[in-house]
């Protein structure tokens, strides 16, 4: 197939930022209507039509509202009023979006918390929003009960059960049943405006705790109808969404967006990649969504018949890396990817229209004055902005790598440039660039490191904590790890920098899980890293193991494996160096180490 011409690539993104635009400007136009109210006029206009979709319980859109409903009557009766807490640990369901739609109706915040957390990490994230009510579902009790005695409040939060009777703890599901879904009557409402909060959405906690990011209503508003806008949604249109409802992409895009168009979204608790196919097929889904690394999980499944009988027109989500991105369209022939680029809590979106490999989005030059973001010059080893003899910020040139900012403004008439920053005050400064390019103005630092091309595509290199430094050079764990995946053998990895005794920097380790049934051909992946990769960016160490330890939102954990370092006495895996001087990989004991740290061998 024949690469679409410049002009055809073109129009695909005008299309698709005037389909975006159009569904989002009247939100700021109508202050006062916020989507729990939306979702009460999507019942009226669209009532038995199917809304969600579950092996848990289905919803029509009237019943959703009414569900909702109850869940309102509830918070009211259990003193939630307008700014309360209330937190929610719930495995995905249908009763997840009405819960939450619910407690926001009367003017409450959810904070949903991620499922896979226990102990202190959970406690950390209950205590932070300080929440009236908790609710768990009924599978997540043990981990709950876990962290409930470690959360530092006084009065602890009130704990409810959902799904199942559990801990002892009373039954929210229950009481919400007992109570009516009729509309609540005006009255008994609270004014609530696009200004409000509506939800705490918390970071993936790679490298520490998780933040809790405020959402208001209006960025709630923005996301789940600028999706529907960029997606295209039609009523006919079913999504297929397995992600974590307690994260923006599967709580929010996935399962809100296709509800304003009239849409319906299959919800499963979780992703499988042996089932995907099968179950896309069987549900007749015809937009599916995606975060981090679940395509590359597709592509390294075995075929099957499904992965190409199904009707998806449209794959949408972010983090489809540029090594991926032509296995994955071609092998499942997926006639469109959407690629883009956000934070949760940012001001910072991209969107990539047109379907150009390996960019995370675009801002046409003619469209620059619209978005004000800049890539800046970023030093990887101070871990902070590069700042020119005037004390200002520098943009990169063309092509340069730095970090991705976005201006900061409190314009009513501009509510998507605002940063509502988190639930604790520190971590919302740190978040926040000042006197970048003219006095007292603010920046929100995404954290990533970005380039940009002459026609205003973005492409994404890594994580600022995740480039590090060596041999003078700066080395973007990301494209090493594109490297070495594509290497025969080779079914997961991830890169990371390690100190060495007696070196300056960071020395480059490569985590690497081998393929099952195959053994790696160090020889031949030494030689490939030489022939693809500068001397700089080429791991000195290799750690073979079994498995990642990945967030529920499928990006890479890192910190334990960079304490754990390269030391053959700390790591229990089996290690490899890359000799200087026999020029290829070979294991790594305890005398090799000691060897290295006195510079008896030298790198």
């Amino acid at each position: 197939m024949n690469a679409p011409s410049r002009l055809t690539r073109e129009w695909r993104f005008i299309r698709g930022a005037i389909r975006a635009l159009k569904a989002t400007t009247h939100i700021g136009r109508n202050r006062t209507r916020v989507f729990p109210h939306v979702i009460a006029e999507l019942a009226a206009t669209h009532g038995d039509r199917p809304a969600l979709i579950s092996d848990k319980e289905n919803f029509s859109y009237a019943e959703l509202d009414a569900r909702a409903n109850r869940y309102a009557r509830w918070a009211q009766d259990n003193g939630v009023g307008k700014g309360d807490v209330v937190a929610l640990m719930m495995a995905n369901r249908p009763d997840y979006l009405a819960f939450w739609i619910g407690v926001t109706r009367v003017g409450g915040a959810v904070a949903l918390l991620n499922t896979n957390l226990g102990g202190a990490p959970l406690a950390h994230c209950v205590a932070i929003v300080r929440p009236k009510h908790v609710v768990v579902g009924a599978s997540l009790a043990q981990a709950y009960a876990s962290a409930h005695p470690l959360v530092a409040l006084d009065p602890k939060p009130a704990v409810w059960a959902h799904g199942g009777d559990a801990e002892g703890w009373p039954r929210v599901d229950a009481a919400a049943e007992a109570l009516s879904g009729d509309p609540l009557p005006p009255q008994e409402l609270p004014e609530l405006s696009i200004d409000d909060r509506a939800l705490f959405i918390y970071t993936s906690g790679t490298t520490g705790m998780p933040k809790a990011a405020n959402i208001n209503h209006y960025r709630l508003m923005a996301i789940s109808h600028g999706f529907m806008g960029a997606m295209g949604i039609r009523p006919d249109d079913r999504m297929y969404d397995c992600l974590p409802m307690y994260h923006t992409v599967g709580g929010v895009i996935a399962a809100g967006s296709p509800l304003l168009a009239g849409a319906s979204v299959v919800i499963r608790e979780k992703f499988q990649a042996s089932r995907f196919w099968r179950d896309v097929v069987e549900t007749e889904c015809t937009l599916i969504e995606y975060i981090g690394e679940l395509c590359r999980y597709l592509v390294h499944t075995p075929s099957c018949p499904d992965e190409t009988r199904h009707k998806v027109r449209l794959a949408c989500g972010n983090g489809l890396r540029p090594d991926v991105w032509p296995q994955f369209a071609e092998r499942f022939k997926i006639p469109t990817i959407l690629e883009w680029y956000a934070a949760t809590e940012g001001n910072v979106a991209l969107f990539n229209f047109d379907g150009m490999p390996g960019a995370v989005g675009r801002i046409a030059p003619y469209l620059r004055w619209k978005f004000p973001t800049k890539i800046i010059r970023f030093d990887v080893e101070a871990g902070e902005a590069v700042r020119g003899p005037d004390g200002r910020c520098i943009e990169c040139d063309v092509g340069e790598v730095g970090e991705i900012v976005g201006k900061i403004l409190n314009d009513p008439s501009k509510p998507s440039m605002r940063f509502e920053g988190y639930a604790d005050a520190e971590a919302t400064s740190k978040k926040v660039l000042t006197d970048a390019f003219e006095p007292g103005d603010r920046w929100f630092r995404t954290g990533d490191l970005m380039r940009q091309d002459a026609q205003g595509y973005f492409y994404f290199v890594d994580r600022v904590g995740d480039t590090f430094r060596w041999r003078g050079e700066n080395v973007a764990t990301s494209e090493v790890s594109e490297t070495i995946s594509v290497f025969p053998g080779v079914e997961e990895v991830t890169v990371y920098g390690v100190d060495l005794p007696g070196y300056d920097g960071r020395a480059g380790m490569a985590l690497i899980v081998p393929a099952a049934g195959d053994s790696l051909d160090l020889e031949g992946l030494h030689a490939h890293l030489a022939q693809n990769l500068p001397a700089y960016a080429r791991p000195v160490f290799l750690r073979i193991g079994t498995g990642l330890e990945i967030t529920g939102t499928f990006k890479q954990r890192k910190v334990e494996l960079v304490k754990d370092g390269a030391n053959p006495a700390t790591v229990a895996d089996p290690l490899y160096l890359a000799h200087p001087v026999e020029r290829r990989y070979v294991p790594l004991d305890a005398e090799l180490y000691d060897a290295l740290a006195s510079k008896r061998v030298r790198l």
